[in-house]
């Protein structure tokens, strides 16, 4: 199987129109139909449904997205790891649930590019059960989430504590008249205490799993949310957001997670020393 038949499944997976995969792909419609039906018979299944105006995911196409990210990710590593890469560089790859990048993750991929100028860095977003599976499968070098497992085979370590605030689009917002609250996803632990303190308020309205995306869905509909202190720090000072009194505070540990006999264990080590909290 050729690999340019998975990266164009997967391309027409996310558009679903055979018309933009085939132009960020640049190529013509009619190679982007060629490759899917080339790929179609030699798996001997139909991977899209054909019959509506837009395509559709068959069940056979969503068993194939993973196994066709996990083959390229593999295929990455083994062409920079068999001598593709340019002499004495490093690659990392780095996974992370959705919402993790926002909190910490941005500011440290600069650090890397800016301290360890000899490593090249591949990111991908999995859920926590997939991150581990990751990792232990070799996929991705580091990963990062809320509630790291235990286990001999891997090492995990926290990087961060980050304090989260109720904040508002409305300056007069107290406890006793919340609305319009969006939920935002950090990890168990968190959830249930935040469910549990606004529980009788019945204040919670929407859920959304990306701190970034409760970010700008209140500063355009209006509402509060919980979110990270460093996320609303410039919005507070220009009057845009407004902390709300008297609302209790949580804070969510983030860890990193990687395997304890990985052979490039010291590199994840020194790219992990770029968080202040470890250097501390």
């Amino acid at each position: 199987m050729k690999i340019e038949l998975l990266t164009t499944f997967l391309e027409v997976s996310q558009t679903l129109h055979v018309r933009v995969a085939a132009d960020n792909l640049y190529l013509t419609q009619a190679a982007v139909s060629s490759r899917i039906k080339q790929l179609e018979e030699e798996l001997g299944v139909q991977l899209f449904d054909r019959t509506q105006k837009r395509l559709k995911l068959t069940a056979e196409g969503y068993r194939l997205v993973k196994h066709a990210n996990e083959m390229l990710i593999m295929w990455q590593k083994l062409k920079q790891d068999v001598g593709v890469a340019q002499p004495n560089a490093y690659q990392l790859f780095v996974g992370s649930m959705m919402s993790i990048w926002d909190i910490v993750l941005q500011d440290w991929l600069q650090k890397i590019h800016r301290n360890l100028d000899d490593v090249h860095l591949y990111t991908h977003t999995y859920s926590p059960l997939e991150l581990r599976k990751q990792v232990i499968s070799r996929l991705v070098d580091i990963a990062f989430l809320f509630e790291p497992p235990f286990t001999e085979d891997i090492v995990n370590e926290k990087v961060a504590t980050v304090p989260l605030q109720l904040v508002s689009t409305d300056r007069d917002m107290t406890l006793h008249n919340i609305e319009n609250m969006v939920m935002v996803d950090y990890g168990e632990s968190v959830n249930s205490q935040i469910l549990r303190d606004y529980s009788e308020l019945n204040a919670i309205r929407h859920h959304m799993s990306q701190p970034r995306i409760a970010l700008n869905f209140i500063l355009e509909a209006s509402g509060c949310a919980y979110l990270p202190k460093q996320m609303c720090f410039e919005h507070i000072r220009k009057g845009k957001l407004h902390a709300v009194e008297g609302a209790p505070e949580y804070s969510r540990d983030i860890y990193a997670i990687y395997l304890a006999k990985s052979h490039k264990k010291q590199l994840v080590q020194d790219a992990l020393m770029l968080f202040p909290y470890v250097r501390n």
